[in-house]
């Protein structure tokens, strides 16, 4: 009984025992194996854990660099669109009544920075009943200048302009209605031109003239005169007598009191700051048009009254355009081919003193009025003579 539970026990589906030396053989066999699929798991593990830190690391790249990817992409997008809206009309005709018109040129100028080069020009302003007869000689004045200036053109609203294209006058007159001489209406022409020309942001200065001024410098020194200064040239006198404080009416008063009122040419040049000042302004227009009537000449006091009651700190309190009111009357004196001399060109040039920045300086005018029709051919011919260009 005994040797057959032994038998039992150590017999397996045959019933032949297994003998020690089989098993140890076997086991001897088995280990290569188990070491081969060790390294083949071990293997395999550390190519999925490189493949996972590549794959986190590259991700959060990824993450990184896109932010600033997009970053980049939205200041460009940006950018494009700014220079959309601010980049100056294509053409100077519109259908804008005044209201849409000022509004959107105090809008404009609000813009602080540019992502795009630059080039600050000069507005030349003309306003006139209908031709411009001096043309060719500012043709002249202006050529070779074209980066820093442009021009506009308010006439009465039938005049049809036939410059050539080579003109710096061609296709530069603005939308415009009829101004009459001492009325509101004249203020309105000007803000109009002041308008149109706020929409090129370019523009930094602006110089009204009429069909009869002329420039009595060459372009680069009227450039560097009127870009080099702290101020604008616009006359603003406080004066006594019947054409000065007579003119104020009471009525117009707490916005306007008599220690307010001033007057000044009609003329001038004027920094962008200002011009946004004078097509913004409703408060003293206002009563300007209510009370200022004739005998009230409102282009003589309007501007000056109101600007110096907001910027006094930044006007010149003077003209850069010269006039002779020698003759008396109610209008300047007006100069012919026979006044067209160099001793009265270089009176006119330099026979005054005046200050600029705060220095003495006889470099006090650079245009002059009036100059009728018959002057042109020899303005022309004597424009390098007298005015270096």
């Amino acid at each position: 009984m005994p040797s057959s539970r032994v038998g039992s026990s150590t017999s397996l589906e045959e019933g032949h025992p297994i003998l020690p030396h089989k098993i140890a053989n076997q086991s001897t066999k088995l280990l290569p194996l188990r070491l081969l699929l060790m390294s083949l798991l071990l293997g395999v593990g550390i190519v999925f854990l490189y493949i996972s830190m590549y794959t986190s690391r590259y991700v959060s790249v990824r993450h990184v660099v896109s932010p600033m990817e997009s970053r980049i992409q939205s200041y460009v997008q940006e950018s494009n669109l700014l220079e959309r809206l601010i980049r100056p009309p294509s053409t100077l005709w519109h259908e804008m009544n005044d209201t849409v018109l000022f509004r959107k040129a105090s809008f404009v100028p609000k813009i602080k920075g540019y992502p795009f080069k630059r080039t600050p020009k000069i507005a030349f302003m003309f306003l006139t009943r209908g031709p411009l007869p001096l043309a060719p000689l500012w043709d002249k004045f202006f050529k070779g200048n074209e980066k820093f200036y442009s021009v506009y053109i308010h006439s009465l609203p039938s005049y049809e302009p036939q410059f050539p294209p080579s003109s710096s006058f061609h296709d530069r007159q603005i939308p415009s209605q009829v101004a009459e001489w001492g009325m509101m209406s004249m203020c309105d022409a000007e803000r109009r031109l002041l308008a149109n020309a706020l929409l090129d942001t370019s523009i930094e200065w602006f110089v009204l003239l009429s069909e009869s001024c002329i420039p009595l410098r060459n372009f680069s020194t009227v450039y560097k005169y009127i870009s080099q200064s702290h101020f604008s040239f616009i006359g603003a006198f406080d004066e006594d007598g019947p054409n000065g404080r007579g003119r104020y009416d009471e009525r117009m008063s707490p916005v306007v009191n008599l220690s307010d009122w001033r007057k000044g040419s009609q003329w001038f040049e004027i920094n962008r700051r200002l011009a946004i000042h004078i097509v913004q302004d409703t408060k003293y227009y206002n009563k300007f048009e209510q009370f200022c009537k004739p005998d009230c000449y409102v282009d003589e006091h309007y501007f000056p009254t109101m600007l110096s009651i907001r910027s006094p700190h930044l006007l010149a309190n003077r003209s850069v355009t010269w006039v002779d009111w020698s003759r008396g009357g109610p209008h300047p004196a007006t100069f012919g081919k026979d006044d067209v001399t160099d001793a009265f060109f270089r009176q006119i040039i330099n026979g005054g003193s005046c200050m600029y920045n705060n220095h003495p300086t006889n470099l006090c005018s650079l245009f002059a009025r009036k100059f009728a029709p018959a002057a042109l051919d020899l303005l022309l011919q004597n424009s390098s003579k007298f005015f270096g260009f």
